[in-house]
């Protein structure tokens, strides 16, 4: 038989095509939808193929490699991973292929986060966070298409910068209040035949729902004991923020519906509205909504209707001016402070330069992330405190008073301001605070020796 001739035939669409050349068009548009049609279910029901086929695992495992995580219960880690998968990846991916592949526990991991209490991490082990990775990248281009433009999180080509700029426009508008929703414990409260079913819709292949049905499943593992779970997608692999965001969708469209202006980066929802009765209003519709159709909570505690610049978004605040400039959020400025004082631990037995180049890593990120910030102000306040703390160390370093006043006799002090200095009898703080100590080792001593500037870095950045 010839392959046209295989081709479905409308026998009413070939005779009223005879009559008509636009008929038989459209008869041809039809059958090439259809044909469309069979492709894209083909190609759905054959995901598992798509996600073990070499390529896809190649790349992977790069990934899983380059962000060198911690190994999960099996002990395996990143140095013996490839010498693992060569013995057993041949087993592994026939059992994938087979839909029968089971995965191993998660290792628990409790955090404790900067404003209190402790978030629960799941660690896969390397091989399952390599086949969540390439569960990953088969799934993205599927879902991407259907997310909201007002979602930033865990999506190729957005970040947070993007959602405060979006949230410092729509405040810049008059929107002046915003509805700020925390969902409470939202990955250890996941639905799991709600999340299933979302799946169900765009994903033909049931080895690959099974997959992720047995990861949501997958126990966690804390002090040699397994414990199931029937809800929750435990953040610590790479599936998990895929799967939020095919959750929240659902809450996106219906911000969009109700024509609400929001951003919302994983599980941190604010919405701006024009006044706080319309605010109320919002914070007990969408409380409702997220209890009826997703079944998740709102953090009542941590959530509120209240001004932007009362409130932090994504490390960030706003400032009350007409037209609003963003800032670094007072808990954001205390966090760095308190990474600062861990690496000053200790400091005394260290040379400057050490404690510097450990510093600096940390310091060069933070403004990296924190560049936005349109105050300076609280960074120049941060960059004096950083080097007020490092002349604290020299000073503690120098003990005796006589070798005080010799090295700040060597730093340009006359002998006798060196010697009044040194004998104050003062405290350590106080005297690397004092005149002496900021004239002796200036802003460009410490430029010398290499310490990252905050405020120079963000003038930098902002101007590249």
């Amino acid at each position: 038989m010839k392959a046209e001739d295989s081709r479905p035939v409308d026998t009413r669409t070939e005779a009223s095509a005879r009559n008509a050349d636009g008929a038989v068009l459209g008869a041809e548009a039809d059958v090439t939808t259809r044909l469309r049609t069979k492709a894209e279910l083909k190609r759905e029901s054959g995901l598992m193929d798509a996600v073990c086929e070499r390529g896809n695992l190649k790349l992977a495992y790069q990934r899983v490699v380059e962000n060198k995580g911690a190994a999960g219960v099996d002990g395996i880690g990143i140095a013996e991973f490839k010498d693992h998968l060569k013995r057993h990846w041949p087993t592994i991916k026939a059992k994938l292929l087979a839909g029968e592949y089971m995965p191993q526990a998660v290792r628990r991991v409790d955090i404790e986060k900067p404003q209190g209490g402790t978030r629960t991490l799941g660690i896969p082990t390397l091989t399952d966070r390599m086949i969540q990775q390439a569960l990953h990248q088969v799934l993205s281009p599927i879902f991407e298409a259907n997310f909201s433009e007002s979602s930033y999180g865990f999506r190729p080509g957005r970040n947070a910068h993007q959602a405060l700029k979006a949230a410092k426009r729509y405040v810049a508008e008059g929107r002046r209040v915003v509805v700020d929703m925390d969902l409470e414990k939202f990955f250890d409260r996941v639905n799991h035949d709600l999340l299933m079913a979302k799946l169900s819709k765009k994903i033909g292949d049931g080895r690959v729902l099974r997959q992720i049905r047995r990861y949501l499943e997958a126990g966690m593992m804390a002090g040699g004991i397994v414990s199931p779970r029937t809800e929750g997608t435990p953040q610590g692999g790479p599936l998990s923020p895929l799967l939020s965001n095919i959750l929240l969708t659902e809450l996106d469209r219906e911000l969009e519906r109700r024509g609400h202006a929001f951003c919302r980066y994983a599980d941190d929802c604010n919405i701006y509205v024009r006044s706080q009765q319309a605010g109320e209003r919002v914070m007990a519709s969408i409380t409702r909504f997220l209890a009826d159709t997703l079944k998740l909570t709102v953090n009542v505690a941590k959530s509120a209707v209240a001004r932007p610049w009362v409130r932090k978004f994504l490390g960030y605040s706003l400032t009350g001016h007409q037209a609003p400039k963003l800032r670094i959020a007072p808990t954001s400025l205390k966090r760095l402070e308190g990474k600062v004082r861990d690496v000053l631990k200790g400091a005394r037995g260290r040379s400057l330069k050490t404690v510097i180049t450990e510093l600096n890593p940390i310091l060069r990120g933070w403004m990296a992330y924190f560049r936005l910030s349109e105050t300076k102000r609280a960074v120049e306040e941060l960059d004096g405190w950083i080097r007020h703390k490092l002349r604290c160390i020299l000073w503690r370093q120098w003990k005796r008073p006589y070798t005080r006043a010799q090295n700040l006799m060597k730093r340009g002090l006359t002998e006798d301001r060196a010697f009044r200095s040194a004998f104050n009898q003062r405290g350590p703080w106080w005297n690397s605070g004092a005149s002496h100590m900021n004239q002796a080792f200036p802003k460009s001593f410490f430029d010398r020796l290499g310490l990252v500037s905050l405020l120079d870095t963000m003038r930098r950045l902002q101007c590249v």
